[in-house]
């Protein structure tokens, strides 16, 4: 706990919710909840998707009303029935989507609705100094208030969306998923800024997925499940093992499921030998059915663009590339496809999902685009596929967009499942997904594993990278620099990853193959 939550942990809560309640169609989503939060506290908010975070967020942030229970803000009970009342209170949500206009500067997103005037114009002088002020009171020299919000990268963007916070003097600011789209990096800068926030009594209640991040920063930990309370502790009672036992009601150990007994190695499914493109170079490797091998690298190491390379999205310039031992050049996704390959992209919403379609349409995607003959024998096979990844939605004709997002991933992972590949390329297949959702993920890895095919695993988490693959293979600078045996250590990895080590083998010495 820092210093500041450990003077204020005795003392009033800034921001008090009890007996919340809320039901959508007759489903109770929220049971009674309590929570609080204190000045200068870091507060973690945890539980798999469905278990009731996100409408906690929204009710506190005033975009919806509970049915039952009371909102308390500095000891006062207040109902705010739009989230514009709740900033002008001081009550600030980051969504994990941010609302900024990216045409306009960082200024005018900042003050948006709300312009300091000179008589009967915008004062854009005063503006531009006021968020300048702001960005130096985060210790952030780097974004310049008469910026293009468009033109800044995502973690830039994040830190405009919390000087718009600060901007209404906020003293709780919520953050969503803060690192879903952040580098390592980035993480870090993060970090820092909300050491800040909390060194000046702001409290933050922090809502992630990164239970690493979780423990990093929050003083207290509470855990939602199925819409309920479970427990409420300081950070340092609770263990991971714990914190996911009580989250999903299975110990971590069991996290990483082992292979499936009567996995087999088999023949090399994938070969490249020399490939690149404009992005990556000298890459050899092989994929053997039954395998799963995973790859590891810093932010811009040339991981996804690797896969991408693979699956024709930038096809290898240079170099071979075999699949099932026969030399294939691969130009195209649909290409790609029709040699029996399967792309799960990292951002499933822009590029896996058409959000505003069904899950049957989902589902089906890539089937009427490239094997359009087998539609009608896929539809068929949509139920059984959706129910063996045990994907909860209303129905077949559910909009992808009112799915959580790991019920979201696993329509991505039926969708290519139909087209029956051979091999399986995942790029960060869990990101943005709760533990009981990467579960079911881990457990398709060691099954499709099992029936033959090989699966290919870009992850920025090392944990992952080490739990599922049976040889790691890292990335720097666009070369495939190293690999590693099953259960190496992150500093191995790590080392390999930046230059600072050797791995067991290199690309360059026939390591990788």
């Amino acid at each position: 706990m820092n210093a500041l939550a450990e003077t204020h942990a005795a003392t009033q809560a800034v921001l008090e919710v009890s007996g919340i309640r809320k039901s959508f169609f007759g489903v109770e989503v929220l049971k009674g909840i309590d929570f609080d939060v204190r000045p200068g506290e870091v507060h973690g908010l945890v539980g798999e998707n469905g278990a009731g975070k996100s409408t906690l967020m929204k009710i506190i942030a005033g975009v919806q009303p509970a049915d039952d229970g009371v909102v308390r803000y500095r000891g006062e009970e207040v109902r705010h029935a739009h989230p514009r009342q709740a900033m002008d209170d001081g009550i600030v949500t980051v969504f994990q989507e941010f609302t900024l206009l990216p045409e306009r500067t960082v200024a005018q997103n900042v003050y948006l609705g709300r312009e300091p005037r000179r008589g009967a114009f915008v004062d854009r002088k005063a503006m531009n100094r006021r968020t300048a002020e702001l960005l130096g009171d985060l210790g952030v020299s780097f974004i310049d208030p008469q910026a293009r919000v468009g033109s800044l990268t995502v973690a830039e963007q994040q830190i405009v969306e919390i000087v718009k916070a600060l901007s209404f003097d906020a003293q709780v600011i919520s953050m969503d998923e803060p690192t879903a789209a952040l580098s390592g990096r980035e993480v870090e800068l993060l970090y820092a800024i909300i050491r800040r926030l909390t060194s000046r009594g702001v409290a933050v209640i922090y809502v992630s997925h990164r239970l690493k991040e979780i423990f990093d920063l929050c003083d207290r930990i509470t855990i939602l499940k199925d819409g309920a309370l479970v427990s409420t502790d300081d950070a340092s009672a609770l263990t991971t093992d714990e914190l996911v036992r009580r989250m999903v009601g299975r110990s971590i150990q069991s996290y990483f499921p082992d292979a499936v007994e009567g996995t087999v190695i088999g023949d090399p499914r994938l070969e490249l030998d020399g490939c690149g493109n404009a992005f990556v170079d000298g890459v050899s490797l092989t994929l053997r059915a039954g395998e799963i091998v995973g790859i590891a690298g810093l932010q811009g190491s040339g991981r996804t663009e690797l896969v991408e390379g693979v699956f024709g999205i930038d096809p290898f310039a240079r170099g071979t590339m075999r699949i099932d031992g026969t030399p294939t050049r691969i130009t195209s996704a649909r290409g790609a496809v029709r040699a029996g390959l399967a792309l799960v992209s990292e951002d499933r919403k822009a590029q896996g999902l058409a959000l505003g379609q069904s899950v049957l349409d989902n589902s089906l995607l890539v089937i009427r685009s490239v094997f359009s003959g087998r539609t009608a024998a896929s539809r068929r096979e949509v139920p059984g596929v959706l129910s063996s990844l045990e994907i909860s939605a209303r129905g077949l004709d559910q909009e992808a967009r009112f799915l959580s997002g790991g019920n979201q991933q696993k329509v991505v992972l039926a969708k290519w499942l139909l087209t029956q590949p051979q091999i399986v390329l995942f790029d960060e297949p869990t990101r943005g997904i709760d533990v009981g959702a990467k579960y079911a993920v881990y457990q398709l890895m060691r099954e499709l594993a099992t029936q033959g095919k090989a699966v290919l695993m870009v992850s920025s988490e090392l944990p992952e990278v080490i739990g599922m693959s049976d040889r790691i293979l890292v990335m720097r600078d666009g070369e495939l620099v190293a690999e590693l045996p099953a259960g190496s250590a992150e500093h191995e990895i790590l080392g390999a990853a930046t230059g600072a080590a050797r791995g067991h083998g290199t690309a360059t010495d026939g390591g990788a193959r």
